[in-house]
């Protein structure tokens, strides 16, 4: 037995257990023989990602750092006996979890919907007979038959291939079918995309027939290491990582203030019981509770917004994270381009090169090259097409060229044929012609032009051959020959011998065009500040022929291969220097598209993945942000996604984008809102120990202003929609907090204005005479005031809160008129009055305080104004 080290690579050659079968002949192994290695071995099948069940997408809800100051918060007012405080607080955290759950449950629900699990029957040849057998049952040395539209179900060396081509665009990202051949041994460094006699797992023979041994199952197969390497642990969503880093930062100073405000009451002389009392109305006021529910809604409408620009959301977290990436790394194959091979350049003797537009007409001039390629066919168009890649898309020419695809299958009776091979690389079709025949060509362009019978002819159209081969296209000659009288021999042979002397009629160069779509979502990227890199499978000049097309590169220095990156390891800073400027990635492995992505990150880039296969789901999880094509993608790749675009549109990433940057917009809405009227509170109950005042507020009172009154307001700010200039600003960096600089400002201004009038009113009202009872109603009311007004003006950092229309958002009106008319009911209702100590406010009270309160958006408009003719950097996205 090999040692299992160097199994990987003696599987994916076919060096090993292959040699047994190729020496004991093609009968293929015994039943017993069979039984006795699956025994041996185990299972064969691919490790299944595991599944979040409902107790675990619950428990991820509940074990952020915010929940759990609110869980130890609600224990210490239990501890106190202040269980009203404890049961406000546990709703809270029931209603977040409910909401979160209740979403990312659906969309496990819908991706498991999605998901259609393969489980493939093979056809064996065991103790010389053909027999089918569940694919997990294959063991290393089975000999398996294929045939075209089969898909393969382990890693396999060609024993015999008659034409054979295999679709490995979901595995390495070649576009274009793949030629296979019973060739000899490769060398051991052979890349994936380049073993010519090998069929992987997973991948799709297309055209022709084949026997191949079975050399590696499971695992141990080329698309196993891919799985294997989805073991590794994930980058973890932007929005998360900044969300704990803001909740631990608020935990330290929720007990930094605590701390001094126990320090200041002990030091005084105060009682322990009203020393502890302070303590819980401080937390409650630091503490903002209703933080997490209203980023839950916050997320849930960015969601649902999201879903219907197409875009699924697999966690609320990953809302964002579009609108947070710095550079977005891209498949090509099935992201940026159709998947699809079609002819979209012609040269023609007559009048030299033509671009071929999708549905366009062609040229009469065009109409021979495209008759000759339609005969000389064996594709059909009948259900969406069927046959290899390339004739459909000959067939496709002729119809674009006019001429009736079906009645030339009708009348084109075939006198003879030679079938394309790949030691011939070219296939002919002879056809009756009136009272004599025509003799139908085409094949690679190297071998067809010098049997043509104009050799400048022929010089000049192998230089364009070769031009557009470096722009990336896959290029077929086509020519043709006529007979005044039908010839007498039609073996292969006979026909062979009558290639020759042919009538060049055309190049066709070939390639997987763009979506339509992609070239004006890369610009919109690049205008957003995103960049876009292409990381591929495919060849460096098909890659960089698209990234020119796209926009996204122009030079070939801004090309990467995978030897290049192979290389890279030995040359250090000089090779990472390269790798930073490059922009597109080409010829790269799985495993590859991995350390692309590391590197990105290591350069502080946040990187989102874009990608529909098997070889792109290693990258995928290891991004900050992975994308993946819900269409056309595999299980696999959308497994380990995050966000799906469910019709497989890049363009959907640009509406993801904004999406994405309107939800953090408002996120930092909702936490400017809720922790500048915290940042009040403090001020309040601060100034109050100070000063030696009684606490100007209970916790409960302090409670129903942060989950009550600003509770149903919060969750309002999060049906904002987007500002306009959301595309048009610049990222964030990856290391700017949640809470910036920006925001510290507003906080502070707001906070302390806010605060020291609170404090002013309150302990006027003591001067007065009135009780604490009293001075708390009237003062409670005021906060109550300044949260209706000061929510308008959270609405947008940086516009005026008179630029910003109402009917951009009537819950926000809904949301304050409810508010108040609540609080003014709150001493009607029984209980409440009591829990909160509340009575009614008389109306002239309520017009004496209206105007204090709406002076908090002079002083807002003001720093806004002051902040634009300070000429201060715009928002970032």
């Amino acid at each position: 037995m090999i040692p299992d080290t160097q199994a990987p690579v003696w599987h994916a050659l076919g060096l090993s257990d292959a040699f047994e079968v190729l020496a004991s002949g093609p009968g293929g192994l015994s039943d017993g023989e069979a039984q006795r290695r699956l025994a041996q071995d185990g299972p064969n099948a691919l490790p299944e990602p595991p599944r979040r069940g409902l107790a675990g997408i619950v428990f991820a809800q509940v074990r952020s750092p915010l929940i759990a100051l609110l869980l130890a918060a609600a224990g210490v007012s239990v501890a106190l006996g202040d269980h009203e405080d404890a049961v406000f607080i546990l709703v809270v955290v029931a209603i977040n979890t409910l909401i979160g759950a209740t979403q990312e449950y659906r969309a496990e629900a819908n991706t498991a919907a999605l998901r259609a699990r393969i489980r493939t029957e093979a056809r064996v040849r065991r103790a010389g007979a053909v027999q089918r057998i569940d694919s997990r049952d294959l063991v290393a040395g089975d000999v398996v038959v294929l045939e075209a539209g089969d898909r393969v179900p382990a890693d396999l060396r060609l024993i015999h291939a008659s034409l054979a081509q295999a679709d490995e665009a979901m595995l390495t990202g070649e576009s274009l079918p793949v030629d296979k051949a019973e060739l000899h041994a490769l060398p051991a460094d052979t890349r994936l995309a380049e073993r010519g006699n090998m069929l992987h797992a997973g991948t799709l023979l297309q055209r022709g027939r084949s026997e191949a041994v079975v050399v590696a199952t499971g695992s141990a197969t080329a698309i196993g290491h891919i799985a294997r390497a989805l073991e590794a642990p994930s980058a973890g969503l932007p929005l998360i990582r900044r969300l704990d880093r803001f909740s631990t930062v608020l935990g330290v100073v929720a007990l930094a203030l605590v701390g001094l405000v126990v320090a200041i009451q002990l030091a005084n002389g105060v009682g322990l019981r009203e020393t502890f009392f302070f303590a819980i109305a401080l937390a409650v006021s630091v503490i903002p509770e209703g933080l997490p529910v209203a980023v839950t809604i916050a997320l849930a409408v960015a969601t649902r917004r999201m879903a219907r620009r197409h875009v699924i959301v697999r966690q609320l977290a990953a809302v964002e994270g579009l609108g947070a990436c710095t550079v977005i790394a891209t498949d090509k194959t099935g992201t940026l381009t159709v998947n699809k091979v079609a002819a979209r350049r012609l040269w023609l003797p007559q009048s030299g090169m033509l671009a071929v537009e999708a549905g366009a007409a062609l040229p009469e001039t065009a109409h021979d090259l495209a008759q000759a390629g339609a005969l000389c066919n064996d594709a059909s168009l009948d259900d969406g097409g069927s046959g290899d890649a390339v004739d459909i898309a000959f067939l496709e020419l002729a119809g674009q060229a006019g001429l009736d695809v079906a009645a030339l299958a009708r009348t084109g009776h075939r006198l003879g044929e030679l079938p394309f091979d790949a030691a011939r690389r070219y296939a002919a079709v002879l056809g009756a012609a009136g009272a004599g025949a025509r003799l139908s060509v085409k094949g690679a362009a190297e071998v067809i032009l010098p049997l043509c019978a104009d050799p400048s002819l022929a010089a000049r159209a192998l230089a364009e051959a070769e031009a557009m081969a470096g722009d990336g296209y896959r290029v077929l000659a086509v020519a043709a020959r006529a007979f005044a009288e039908v010839p007498g021999g039609r073996s292969e042979a006979a026909l062979e011998a009558e290639v020759r002397g042919l009538d060049l009629l055309g190049l066709v160069g070939f390639i997987d065009p763009l979506r339509p779509e992609a070239r004006e979502a890369v610009a919109a990227c690049h205008r957003a500040g995103v960049e876009v890199k292409m990381i591929t499978g495919d060849h460096a000049a098909t890659a960089l022929a698209i990234a020119r097309d796209l926009g996204i590169a122009e030079r070939a220095d801004e090309v990467v291969t995978g030897r290049d990156l192979e290389a890279g390891t030995r040359l250090g800073a000089r090779a990472a220097e390269r790798l930073a400027r490059a922009r597109v990635f080409a010829r790269v492995e799985p495993s590859q598209k991995v350390e692309i992505v590391e590197a990105l990150q290591a350069r502080g880039h946040l990187v989102a993945m874009t990608g529909d296969g098997v070889n792109d789901a290693p990258a995928l999880k290891r991004a900050d942000l992975g994308v993946a094509m819900g269409r056309g993608g595999t299980d696999v790749a959308r497994d380990v996604s995050d966000l799906v675009l469910a019709d497989d549109n890049f363009a959907s990433i640009v509406a993801g984008i904004e999406e994405g940057r309107a939800a953090y917009a408002n996120i930092r809405k909702v936490i400017l809102l809720l922790i500048a009227t915290g940042a009040a509170e403090v001020v309040i109950v601060l100034l109050a120990v100070l000063t030696g005042l009684p606490a100007p507020l209970t916790a409960v009172q302090l409670l129903w202003l942060n989950l009550v009154t600003n509770g149903g307001q919060d969750v309002a700010l999060a049906f904002e929609k987007g500002e306009p200039d959301l595309l048009d600003r610049r990222p964030r960096p990856v290391d700017e907090p949640l809470f910036d600089r920006l925001m510290l400002r507003q906080v502070a201004i707001v906070g302390l204005y806010m605060g020291v009038v609170g404090y002013g009113v309150f302990a006027y009202a003591l001067s007065l005479g009135w009780s604490e009872a009293e001075a708390r109603n009237v003062t409670l009311f005021l906060m109550v005031l300044f949260e209706n007004v000061y929510v308008f003006a959270c609405r947008s950092e940086t516009r005026s809160l008179f630029r910003v229309p109402l009917r951009d958002n009537w819950w926000v009106v809904a949301a304050v008129c409810g508010a108040q008319l609540l609080h003014l009911a709150a001493p009607y209702i029984p209980g409440l009055r009591d829990v909160l100590e509340v009575s009614p406010i008389r109306p002239e009270v309520w017009l004496l305080l209206l105007p204090l309160a709406a002076s908090l958006v002079a002083v807002v408009e003001i720093d806004k104004v002051l902040r634009r003719r300070a000429g201060a950097r715009p928002v970032p996205a």
